[in-house]
C-alpha cells in the first residue's frame, strides 16, 4: 500500500487589505523612528552650541590661578597668597588699598559686607581685591621682592654704612705657664649690609698681632647675618709678658664674596698699651671697640722719598732711568706694610710716548728696586727741552687686589720745581753721567 506525501496549502484569509497594512505600518515605524533621531540630534547640537559659546571657557580647560598683569595705567595687580602677616593682622599690607578706598573699577566698598568683604569669593574677587598691590608676591614663584620699606631700610643702612660700621667685642687673657696670650673674638654687632638685596652679609674676622706679622688668624664665616656670634678663641705662643705692651691687636672684619672679592667692612686697632695687662693675667678681659673704615689715607709723616739716577746720552737719543729704592713709604697695607712698586712714563711735548714698570717688593717701607730703563727719544728736539719723566709710585693691595697711588715724582717741563728741577738741569748739562738724587714724592 503506497502512502501519499502531504501537500502544501495555500493559507487561506489572508486578503491585500491586510498586506498592505502592514506595509503602511512599517513605514510608518521607520519614519517615527528617523524623526526621533533627527530631535535627538538636534537637540545635543544645542547643547553643544551653548556650552561652547564665546561667554564660556572652552572644553578640557582647567580653571588657572590668575598671575600678574600689568595694567596700561600702571598699576600692578597680583593674586596676593594668604599668610600671616608680619606685621599683625590689624595692618594693612604695604601698597593694599584700605577697606573704605575705591577700587580700581569703579565700585567702592559701603557699609553692607558683600561676599569680596566677607572672604567668601572666587578666584576672580582675589584678583579685584589685590588690584593695588605693588610687586609685594608673584604667584607662581613665590618670590619675595623687597617691599619699598625694605628698600628704605637697606638705603638707610647704606647711608648709615658710612659713618658707622657696627662694633666688634672680644676678650683677652694672658697664661704665665705657657706664655701665651689668649685672644677671643666674640661676636659683632650692627654690621653694615653688604649685599642690599638680601639686608645682609657674610661677615669674618681676620686677627693679627702688630708690629710682628707672623701671627695670623681668623674666623669662620657666619651666613646672612648682621650680628654673627663666633665664640672663637686664639692662643698666641711665645710671648712674654714684657712684651704685652708693645703689641697691638689689628682686626679686620670682612664679607665673604662667593663670586668676587671679599668686601672689606672696617678695621679695628686695639694696642696693649692702652689696656691694664695685669687685668688679664687670671681672668679675662672683655673689651668693645667700634669698628672703624679701614683708612687707606697717608699719614702726617709724608709719601716717602725716591732715589733716582738719570743719564742722558746726545749721541743716541737717550735717557737712562735707573729706579735705585725709596724709604719712609707711608704704611698702606691692614699689616702696617705696603708692597710698593713703580710707574715710569717718558713725555715728549706733553704726551706719553712709553711705560716701563718695576717688580713690586712685597710687606715693605723701604724697598730696593735696582731696574734701570732705556728710553728711546725723538729726534728733531735740542737735548731735553721738549722731554719730560713722570714717575709713579704705587701700592699693591693683596686683599682687594687694587692698586692705590702712594705718590708721584715729576721731572722736567714746567711742574718741575725743587730738587727735580735741580737734578733735571744737572742731567742736561752733563751729557754720559749717571747722576743720582734723593726726592721726596708729592700727592
Amino acid at each position: 500500500m503506497v502512502e501519499e506525501e502531504p501537500k502544501i496549502k495555500a493559507i487561506e484569509g489572508v486578503t491585500s487589505p491586510t498586506i498592505i497594512g502592514l506595509c503602511l505600518g512599517g513605514a510608518v515605524f521607520v519614519l517615527c523612528m528617523a524623526a526621533l533621531t533627527c530631535f535627538c540630534y538636534r537637540q545635543r547640537r544645542n547643547h553643544n552650541a551653548k556650552r561652547h559659546g564665546p561667554d564660556q571657557p572652552l572644553a578640557f580647560h582647567t580653571h588657572r590661578r590668575p598671575t600678574a598683569v600689568k595694567s596700561p595705567a600702571g598699576t600692578t595687580t597680583h593674586y596676593l597668597k594668604k599668610s600671616p602677616s608680619p606685621t599683625g593682622p590689624s595692618k594693612t599690607p604695604p601698597g593694599m588699598s584700605a577697606p573704605h578706598t575705591p577700587s580700581p573699577t569703579g565700585s567702592s566698598s559701603g557699609s553692607m559686607a558683600g561676599p569680596l568683604e566677607s572672604g567668601v569669593s572666587n578666584g576672580s574677587d582675589k584678583v579685584e581685591q589685590s588690584t593695588t598691590m605693588k610687586d609685594v608676591y608673584t604667584t607662581e614663584n613665590e618670590v619675595h621682592t623687597p617691599t619699598k620699606e625694605e628698600m628704605e631700610t637697606n638705603e638707610k643702612n647704606l647711608q648709615q654704612s658710612a659713618s658707622y660700621l657696627g662694633q666688634l667685642v672680644f676678650k683677652l687673657r694672658y697664661k704665665h705657664d705657657k706664655n701665651a696670650l689668649i685672644v677671643s673674638v666674640v661676636r659683632c654687632r650692627d654690621l653694615p649690609a653688604k649685599d642690599p638685596n638680601l639686608g645682609s652679609s657674610d661677615p669674618y674676622v681676620k686677627l693679627q698681632l702688630l708690629p710682628d706679622k707672623q701671627h695670623k688668624v681668623k674666623t669662620r664665616v657666619l651666613r646672612k647675618t648682621r650680628n654673627p656670634v663666633y665664640d672663637e678663641d686664639f692662643t698666641f705662643y711665645g710671648i712674654n709678658f714684657n712684651q704685652l705692651p708693645n703689641i697691638t691687636l689689628h682686626f679686620v672684619v670682612l664679607s665673604f664674596d662667593r663670586y668676587s672679592r671679599d668686601d672689606i667692612i672696617g678695621e679695628v686697632f686695639c694696642a696693649l698699651n692702652s689696656v691694664d695687662v695685669t687685668q688679664i693675667e687670671n681672668q679675662q678681659m672683655a673689651l668693645c671697640r667700634e669698628i672703624q673704615p679701614r683708612s687707606l689715607k697717608i699719614r702726617s709723616q709724608g709719601r716717602g722719598e725716591l732715589l733716582v739716577s738719570l743719564c742722558w746720552q746726545p749721541a743716541a737719543n737717550r735717557l737712562t732711568v735707573v729706579v735705585l729704592k725709596a724709604r719712609n713709604l707711608p704704611k698702606m697695607d691692614v699689616t702696617g706694610l705696603a708692597n710698593p712698586y713703580m710707574k715710569i712714563y717718558p713725555l715728549y711735548n706733553g704726551q706719553r710716548i712709553a711705560k716701563k714698570k718695576t717688580h713690586v717688593k712685597k710687606r715693605t717701607l723701604s724697598p730696593v728696586f735696582n731696574e734701570s730703563f732705556v728710553f728711546d727719544i725723538p729726534a728733531g728736539g735740542e737735548g731735553l727741552d721738549n722731554v719730560s719723566l713722570e714717575l709713579l709710585l704705587l701700592d699693591w693691595d693683596r686683599v682687594t687686589k687694587l692698586r692705590y697711588v702712594i705718590g708721584r715724582l715729576e721731572m722736567g717741563g714746567a711742574k718741575c720745581t725743587g730738587t727735580a728741577l735741580h737734578h733735571w738741569k744737572e742731567v742736561c748739562n752733563s751729557a754720559r753721567r749717571q747722576i743720582a738724587d734723593w726726592h721726596k714724592l708729592r700727592e
